[in-house]
């Protein structure tokens, strides 16, 4: 097969950190290769760089065997380079037909100033139809759940008939049906000769569609091998430059006593209908089912960001009220979001500002607000979560997503919480980063703090949970002990009232 893009000895630097040195990388059409590597090895900077968001310092880029560089993203989607982008960026007030045309939208007549709607709705389904998606064109974009939207990136991207393509970690939030669709989606394109780069931390994914494997650490490339010949514990111990005997970190206490109940927690606006469970002190609590069965809908319940329409919230055996955000910190709630970008980060601000903006009281230097405490503090998480940056002064939004995860999960924790809310907090991230959250929260639970898990890895949670609570229908259909369940049990309770 051709090789259709080689990347040369591709350098990039940002103040105080050498993001790339002399990476290369050759993908051949008709193949998917995947690119891995642990939060902050390069992998996105090095696409980026492919695409146009950053300009390389050194090296260069061919396609076809001709040199480019392109300048914007625009310029590389225009040469037939398209990316499908970890974290969404869409215009959540426009509809689906309208984001995937965004910038060529269809025109009326060769000429004319205006554009025609029927046109791209027309394009918009036939796409839709080609790729099996089920989504309403005309749907606002704002009403779609994470997955319908990841899966609109996905056929946006396809929409340019690209020639490169590349996925940066496309099924961190799609659903397995949704995720099958994808390697359908793949698959095709493989046939009609396009190169696809694909991004992810999920092994059993890169074993099964990808060709070849290319492997980086701290910025360089540190081996290329056909995905047949590599086997998963190769791949780790190439990413984290060691071994990785245990996925899981070993359970040395057990839970408490129960310190916090939800009773019959139903919500005005959401697919919330009925929820009651209990929480042990020490205790982390999982939470799983399918997408749109109520998992996140029971987590912002709890949290304030849901109007309760019934339901009643007990801690310490006094009922509490968490009629908002501010009210649920107050009362020792903490909760870190399903979608970092839109909703976690503050990303024109640095890491001191998105560390401690939740816990501004404890810096308070009498009117004033101490700059050395703020500073101590945001140092103190940084060495603590191991956070790469260059200083504590990083704008957030230059951290890979698994560090800007850590960044807020330092926030968090700075307000001290009792009952700590998880709506999927490995999303995107290594398996390195992955065991030292994993750490983390079994430190949290030794310390008598409550754990509530969301996550769409089973054996996630099957690894590191006490309990399990499925929902189904936005209902909880049933608990399972974490330690004797299957993957088989929870996947049937997740279907009763589907």
């Amino acid at each position: 097969m051709a090789e259709l893009l080689k990347m040369i000895n591709i350098s990039k630097s940002f103040p105080g950190v050498k993001a790339l040195s002399d990476v290369s990388l050759t993908v051949k059409a008709g193949t998917v290769h995947a690119l891995m590597g642990e939060n902050g090895a390069g992998k996105s900077t090095l696409m980026k760089c492919l695409f146009g968001v950053y300009e390389k310092d050194s090296g260069q880029i061919l396609i076809d065997g001709k040199e480019v560089n392109f300048k914007s993203s625009k310029d590389a989607l225009l040469n037939g380079v398209a990316m499908v982008h970890q974290e969404l960026n869409q215009a959540l007030k426009l509809t689906v037909a309208e984001n995937i045309w965004l910038g060529r939208f269809p025109k009326a007549y060769r000429f004319s100033p205006f554009v025609s709607r029927a046109e791209m709705r027309r394009r918009t389904a036939a796409l839709f139809e080609r790729l099996n998606v089920k989504i309403n064109p005309d749907t606002l974009t704002e009403k779609l759940s994470v997955s319908q939207r990841q899966m609109v990136e996905i056929a946006k991207a396809v929409s340019y008939n690209a020639r490169i393509i590349v996925f940066d970690e496309p099924t961190s939030s799609l659903t397995e049906d949704e995720a099958e669709r994808l390697f359908s989606i793949i698959e095709m394109l493989k046939k009609e000769g396009c190169a696809i780069i694909y991004i992810s931390h999920k092994m059993a994914e890169i074993l099964r569609i990808c060709d070849e494997v290319t492997v980086m650490r701290d910025g360089k490339h540190i081996a290329t091998r056909p995905a047949s010949d590599i086997t998963v514990e190769e791949i780790i111990r190439l990413m984290v430059g060691r071994e990785l005997d245990n996925r899981y970190p070993e359970r040395e206490f057990k839970p408490g006593e129960i310190f916090f109940r939800a009773e019959g927690l139903a919500c005005e606006y959401a697919s919330l209908k009925e929820a009651s469970f209990s929480l042990r002190e020490g205790e982390i609590l999982g939470v799983a089912g399918l997408d749109g069965s109520g998992r996140t809908e029971l987590l912002s319940a709890i949290f304030g960001l849901f109007r309760l329409r019934s339901g009643e919230l007990f801690l310490d055996g006094e009922r509490i009220y968490n009629r908002s955000p501010r009210e649920a910190i107050k009362n020792g709630f903490a909760m870190l979001t399903e979608e970092r970008r839109a909703s976690g980060i503050f990303g024109i601000l640095d890491i001191i500002d998105n560390t401690t903006i939740s816990s501004m009281k404890k810096f308070g230097l009498g009117p004033f607000i101490s700059k050395r405490r703020l500073s101590d503090a945001t140092d103190s998480y940084i060495k603590r979560m191991r956070i790469k940056t260059a200083s504590r002064n990083t704008k957030i939004r230059s951290l890979s997503g698994g560090n800007q995860q850590k960044v807020i999960l330092s926030r968090w924790l700075l307000t001290e919480p009792r009952v700590l809310l998880l709506d999927e907090p490995t999303r995107g991230i290594d398996v390195g980063a992955k065991y030292e959250i994993y750490t983390l929260l079994y430190e949290l639970a030794k310390s008598k703090k409550g754990i509530i898990v969301v996550s769409s890895e089973m054996p996630e949670l099957i690894g590191i949970c006490d309990r399990i609570i499925v929902m189904s229908g936005g209902r909880i259909a049933g608990e399972v002990d974490a330690k004797s369940t299957t993957q088989d049990e929870i996947m049937a309770l997740a279907a009763k009232y589907v």
